[in-house]
């Protein structure tokens, strides 16, 4: 393999063997729980396969992202909707969790707090690192000393998932929340850490001292292996958050990369303007699947 991850190869690791999908080896292995990082075209099969047949899976694929049925879950943010598995058990023994896009994710943690006031729409450009474009990624020769504004798919993937996600579970199903988001997407010459630039606007008048209050107050939901202490940092500096920085952070140590850091803080009017960081492929990708199998064993969903 191709180690890109800082340290050594793990020994554990270093023993795993890839091999091809193959459902009956799952079963006789006695595998339960499935993370999949499949592209979509080939996760829209195998994914509904294991669903079928009685396993968990937990997806950063977006192939199901915008199924009624299945929930895009960030445990601090919408843990109601974890209830859509009962929903999806209706028709199979499994089930399947997605996470959401990795410029979703801290946009969706970063607005929750703020949705105790109500929100008339949301304006976000977002500074993508080059890991979110997988390996090897962007060709050097167009990334360096350059930044190239568009990144397919994206916007509308931001658009559609945080409505989503911030949505009302009422019934059976998710109720889009009613807001407006405009995003704008960046490829940069960062490794990883997407920085993200936003402005919402409110119905009525906010007070940013009440605001940040909010911000300190958003916590963790359950004692869970891989979520940290706050999913949300605030700093103070007028320097902050920066990807060099801040992309690690997250406390006890191992839930780094797991906490969204928010900064900036600005007051216009009824607009509120700050800037987060979210590390993409830990919080916005892998380190979120997991969190979201963790919070299904609490919840009693794994048996």
């Amino acid at each position: 393999m191709h180690w890109l991850i800082d340290g050594e190869v793990p020994s554990y690791v270093k023993k795993l063997q890839i091999k091809l999908f193959d459902l009956k080896l799952f079963k006789k292995k006695g595998i339960k729980v499935v993370f999949s990082a499949l592209p979509p075209i080939i996760a829209v099969n195998i994914e509904k396969t294991l669903a079928e047949n009685g396993f968990a899976v937990f997806s950063n694929s977006r192939a199901y992202r915008l199924d009624k049925s299945i929930p895009i879950l960030i445990p601090e943010v919408n843990p109601d909707h974890i209830k859509l598995i009962k929903v999806q058990k209706k028709k199979h023994k499994g089930f399947i969790v997605t996470n959401p896009n990795c410029s979703t994710t801290g946009l969706a943690i970063a607005l929750k707090p703020l949705t105790k006031y109500k929100i008339r729409n949301v304006i976000v450009t977002t500074y993508q690192a080059l890991s979110g474009a997988g390996y090897p990624g962007v060709s050097s020769i167009d990334i360096l000393g350059n930044v190239i504004p568009y990144i397919g798919g994206e916007e509308e993937r931001i658009q559609i998932e945080t409505k989503k996600i911030l949505g009302e579970f009422h019934n059976n199903k998710i109720n889009n929340k009613k807001i407006e988001i405009i995003p704008s997407c960046a490829r940069v010459p960062v490794r990883d850490g997407h920085l993200e630039s936003v402005i919402v606007e409110f119905e009525d008048d906010v007070d940013l001292d009440d605001i940040k209050k909010e911000i300190r107050k958003f916590s963790s939901i359950g004692n869970l292996p891989t979520s940290p202490r706050k999913p949300l940092i605030l700093r103070n500096e007028n320097n902050r958050p920066q990807p060099i920085l801040d992309v690690n952070a997250g406390s006890p140590a191992r839930t780094r990369g797991m906490s969204v850091s928010v900064g900036r803080f600005k007051k216009h009017g009824n607009q509120v303007r700050f800037l987060l960081l979210v590390h993409n492929t830990i919080r916005g990708a892998a380190g979120n699947s997991v969190l979201n199998a963790e919070y299904t064993k609490q919840e009693g969903y794994l048996g």
